[in-house]
């Protein structure tokens, strides 16, 4: 089982990943949205914002989100470390129910490039 620092590490080379990335995806990247990302095994959620085409955790928090974040995510924390490090595809991941994502309708549509 991935720990918290596993799943913070993650999120930040998913976040290098993003500011390096070129076309529709940093198009995708490149909004100001408020973010949480839930690890349901660790029941640990990471919070900040996605914008200028990264991810920049603000808070660590113990439990589910506090608050409802623009774009909501939930995942094992195996499941994160293999999405960053391109051993599970999200769009399957996603399909299969192992990853949850809530967002409006405009960002869902943005954010399906990062798909």
């Amino acid at each position: 089982m991935a720990t918290t620092e596993e799943c913070r590490s993650a999120l930040d080379r998913l976040s290098d990943n993003l500011a390096r990335a070129d076309g529709d995806v940093r198009g995708a990247a490149a909004l100001d949205r408020s973010l949480s990302c839930h690890i349901k095994d660790l029941d640990v959620t990471f919070t900040g914002r996605l914008g200028g085409g990264a991810i920049q955790v603000v808070d660590t928090l113990k439990g589910p989100p506090r608050d409802k974040a623009q774009i909501r995510l939930a995942m094992s924390g195996d499941d994160l470390v293999a999405m960053v490090n391109g051993e599970l595809n999200f769009a399957k991941a996603w399909a299969s129910g192992r990853v949850s994502l809530e967002a409006g309708f405009r960002d869902l549509l943005r954010l399906r490039t990062l798909l």
